[in-house]
């Protein structure tokens, strides 16, 4: 989108300097513009400024796409901009014809390299952007030439923003505006034909080249309140639902060697006799109780296996893992499994694992849709893998489009994506989740009729340890039932009520021991959910009894006690949503956010999770929370974070009361209109009064607003501005882009010489103070004003209006 707004700035700008042109021409009769020599540019610090901005567009762009274009682009550009200095004034008809040979052949190129990346043509367009930015260095005899390079600076900006997934892009973004300001001043002094100094005088009239009516102090000013204004447009900016465009991120393709077996996975962290696993090592299997490995590398987390064993200990080293854009936060799963055996858990039906095929024009693969009754939300997601990961897929739940960059991709029987490779680092793909948002009161009505293969999978629990769980579970529910006699609490009468108590029942009464890897290791025969339950853990020299154990392992104790009571369940994996940062819009993924929970079927919806970890909230986020104004609410809880706990309290408690009003009365207006006809037109009334009175509030904030820039202003500017409004109140208006002196010439065609003389008079006043830095008479100038009132109220001339909107526009 950035691209393409810029081009249309480029081609709407090319286009009013052509009218612009076009216009002076017929509107000044004595012109000569149809034969004058393109305007060759001497102003030396406005293009070292403009190769300045377009050296910072190429090195962002390789920054946040991790290319190399700025090792061999920059010093050609800079030679080609030296060069064009010197040979400004000649026709260079023969480098010209090269250069056009040349750009037919980038243009080429560019084709070749578009059909082989139509997944992203992003870092495609930057590229030919940044060829053709070095072969038109070579030719810029004139001041649009250097604004058609601003332009591409601009643009390939925009894409490093787009790009971007760190804060390495915001210190280039400061650069570039820090440039673009003297730039700006520069190429205006251009227009106005003030640039230009002959190089004797120029040392004599101001040591400064870059000399103008603006300090470096008051150009920091600006520089700071941009950036302010630029922050506050961010923050205050609402994210839109997912994508609005169905082009996706995706890495280039990548080719799989050999026959894609989906019943693999292959996690590198499992270690075998000191070497990674990199080749089917984890087939089928887990760690531990196989015997195929030995170990596994401590900055991989262990359940991303299709075997695993929860009785082994270990913390990870902190690293990021992946980088996910999404407007919905969410628990990022991974795997899913089924089976108990004991220790820990195993897919039963990894050989059901089934390999879909995508055409050869598109990275889409369709996922077979579960329909499921109740609400749903489209939620997309793109994810970069930052280190190297196993070649299981993390997704939101319900995935129904993957956009992926090799050939085929498995989808096992718990609805777990698998991929031919490992998630190497730089590797992006997207996906496209329907998302059931969680109504309580529709799962609270979810009956108990569970389908055959449900039944069968899920429900399954060792005969060893079933009487004691399940004894167990009844009575905490019994006791709870016993609890809420006589009170207001609802009954546990529905499985979802009954997970949720339970989840919380294991966060109060067990917890993770200060010291994890002091517990002991449980022994061959003994059973992980016998072990937590009922032996009591003595940790290092404390004799106290702590109950529980390792984070993971309550998920799996709250898994096998729904299960005993006949609440169908199985155990997930994946990733935490990880740290939001709102200036990337991207959600920070390390391998520490990694840990289990627990999926409960209700019939006709599918499957929920819940987080019995102490520590967590007992459900994962979901889509039911508003993430509009994501970026503000994330700054305000990092700044209520180093505010006083009162005062943060009492900020909260302001905003709800605002919010509150505000709300109320939107509420009550918007009641009104479900009243009837008397509501209809007290509604009506109501807003046309408020209508009425914020535009009287507008208008007198408006004219105090002016009043008190002229204030503020210098008294030539102040006079010249005056002058602006006494024309603006007859129907000229001057428009942004037209020079003082533009402005003053053109005036001649709708008015007598005593009005137009007048103003010519303070515009070139203007124009000499402003940018020659010569003193005015603003004495003299101000009694002209009352005479240019007289003049124009004795002599009106009435100007067609098609006229006044053309010439103003």
């Amino acid at each position: 989108m950035e691209i393409v707004a810029a081009k249309l700035f480029a081609f709407h700008h090319m286009f009013h300097s052509a009218k612009s042109q076009l216009k002076l021409g017929r509107l000044i009769p004595n012109s000569d513009n149809s034969r004058r020599k393109p305007h060759v540019e001497d102003s030396i610090w406005l293009r070292v400024l403009v190769q300045a901005l377009v050296s910072v567009g190429i090195i962002a762009t390789d920054v946040a796409a991790q290319t190399q274009m700025s090792l061999w682009a920059i010093p050609l550009s800079i030679i080609g901009a030296i060069w064009s200095w010197y040979r400004r004034r000649q026709k260079n008809i023969t480098i010209k014809f090269f250069l056009a040979m040349a750009m037919i052949a980038a243009m080429a190129a560019f084709f070749k390299n578009l059909i082989g990346n139509l997944n992203d043509t992003r870092l495609v367009l930057a590229e030919l952007l940044v060829q053709l930015q070095v072969l038109h260095s070579f030719d810029l005899p004139r001041r649009k030439d250097l604004g058609y390079s601003m332009t591409i600076g601009l643009i390939l900006l925009g894409v490093a923003g787009t790009v971007s997934q760190t804060m390495a892009f915001a210190p280039l973004l400061l650069v570039f505006l820090a440039i673009a300001l003297p730039t700006l001043i520069l190429d205006y002094r251009s227009r106005l034909g003030l640039a230009i100094s002959p190089p004797d005088t120029a040392s004599k009239r101001s040591p400064n080249l870059l000399s103008t009516d603006l300090s470096w102090r008051r150009m920091g000013a600006f520089l700071l309140v941009i950036l302010l204004l630029g922050l506050t447009i961010f923050a205050l900016m609402p994210r839109l639902p997912g994508y609005q465009l169905r082009s996706f991120p995706v890495s280039s393709p990548v080719e799989q060697q050999g026959e894609f077996d989906a019943e693999e996975i292959v996690n590198p962290g499992y270690v075998k006799d000191g070497k990674p696993n990199q080749k089917g090592n984890g087939k089928g299997k887990g760690s531990g109780g196989d015997g195929e490995t030995d170990g596994l590398d401590k900055t991989f987390y262990y359940g991303f296996n299709s075997k695993i064993d929860q009785s082994l200990g270990g913390e990870l080293e902190p690293k990021t893992v992946l980088r996910v854009r999404s407007q919905s936060p969410g628990f990022w799963r991974v795997l899913a499994f089924d089976r108990y055996t004991g220790k820990g858990w195993e897919i039963s039906r990894n050989d059901k694992a089934e390999k879909l095929n995508r055409s050869n024009w598109s990275f889409r693969f369709l996922l077979p849709i579960r329909t499921r009754v109740g609400k749903t939300k489209e939620v997309i997601q793109s994810y970069t893998a930052v280190s190297e990961l196993p070649n299981v897929v993390p997704a939101l739940t319900y995935p129904k489009e993957v956009y992926f960059p090799t050939r085929q991709i498995g989808v096992d029987a718990e609805g777990s994506i698998r991929s031919p490779v490992g998630l190497l680092e730089g590797l992006t793909y997207t996906v496209v989740s329907q998302v059931p948002y969680r109504d309580r009161d529709l799962l609270n009505q979810a009956g108990t009729d569970y389908p055959p293969n449900i039944r069968q999978h899920y429900l399954d629990i060792p005969e060893a340890i079933a009487p004691q769980v399940k004894e167990l579970t009844e009575s905490v529910l019994a006791e709870y039932q016993q609890k809420q006699v006589g009170k207001s609490q609802k009954e546990l009468t529905s499985s979802h009520e009954t997970a949720l108590y339970l989840a919380q029942y294991l966060k109060q009464h067990y917890q993770i021991p200060r010291n994890p890897l002091g517990l002991p290791v449980i022994k061959d025969n003994e059973d992980l959910v016998e072990s937590f339950l009922f032996r009591c853990q003595k940790v290092g020299a404390d004799s106290s009894c702590q109950p529980g154990g390792y984070p993971d392992q309550f998920s799996t104790v709250l898994t096998m006690m729904l299960r005993s009571v006949g609440i169908p369940a199985r155990l997930v994996v994946g990733f935490a949503p990880g740290q939001f940062n709102p200036f990337t819009g991207m959600y920070e993924v390390r391998n520490v956010d990694a840990y289990a929970m627990t999926e409960v079927y209700f019939p006709d919806y599918g499957w929920f999770a819940f987080d019995p970890i102490p520590g967590h909230d007992l459900m994962p986020p979901g889509v039911e929370a508003d993430y509009t104004f994501s970026a503000l609410q994330t700054f305000w809880n990092w700044v209520a974070g180093w505010l006083p706990s009162p005062i943060a309290g009492f900020l909260n408690g302001l905003f709800d009361l605002i919010g509150g009003i505000v709300g109320g009365a939107i509420a009550w207006f918007l009641r009104l209109f479900s009243q009837g006809w008397l509501g209809w037109s007290i509604a009506t009334i109501v807003a046309i009064a408020c209508s009425f009175a914020l535009w009287l509030l507008a208008q007198q904030w408006l004219i105090w607003r002016y009043q008190r820039w002229l204030k503020s202003l210098p008294p030539m500017e102040r006079l010249y501005q005056q002058m602006l409004k006494t024309m603006s109140l007859e129907g000229y208006i001057k428009h942004p882009a037209t020079t003082p002196l533009e402005y003053a010439t053109t005036l001649r065609q709708y008015y007598p010489p005593t009005t137009t003389k007048i103003v010519e008079e303070i515009s070139e006043a203007y124009v000499a103070w402003r940018y020659g830095q010569k003193e005015a008479d603003v004495g003299y100038l101000r009694r002209l004003l009352p005479q240019l009132l007289t003049t124009l109220k004795s002599k009106k001339v009435v100007m067609p209006q098609a006229t006044a909107n053309a010439i103003s526009k």
